[in-house]
């Protein structure tokens, strides 16, 4: 019996180490658990344009098999709008086959894939033509 718990532990850490290699070392597990919780291996899919890399681990269960690991140069400021339209179906199980294996049609008239920028300063701010219906009420000035 103690045996085979021996061996449980040995193939635990086996596998700790296996991920810590596959993440970088200690140093690059430890930055990718603060970005991301948690620590994967997996196989390379592919990469975006944007530098975002897609990883899948059928070991895992389904729905948490597929994974994404963001652009260095986004940091902590990732989100899924980063993510373009063809590697998010292969994400979301819509499709089996990643854009590696076969690529999505292009037509002249689709235009390329542009992150949700709201809460930044690059965001969309519409402006009004029209007059305002109401006044804004301005304190009074002080009195000296």
């Amino acid at each position: 019996m103690a045996k085979i718990a021996t061996e449980g532990i040995l193939a635990k850490l086996k596998k700790v180490k296996d991920i810590v290699k596959f993440n970088g070392g200690v140093w690059n597990s430890i930055v990718t658990l603060y970005r991301t919780d948690e620590l994967k291996q997996g196989e390379l899919v592919g990469e975006d344009k944007y530098g975002n890399k897609y990883y899948r681990n059928d070991e895992h269960i389904m729905g948490r098999n597929k994974w994404v690991v963001y652009s260095d140069k986004v940091g902590m400021n990732y989100d899924g709008s980063q993510v373009p339209a063809e590697w998010h179906r292969w994400l979301s199980d819509m499709t089996d086959t990643p854009p590696t294996v076969k690529p999505p049609l292009q037509h002249r008239w689709m235009i390329d894939h542009i992150e949700n920028k709201t809460g930044t300063q690059q965001r969309y701010v519409p402006y009004s033509t029209t007059r305002a219906k109401i006044q804004s009420w301005q304190p009074p000035a002080p009195s000296k």
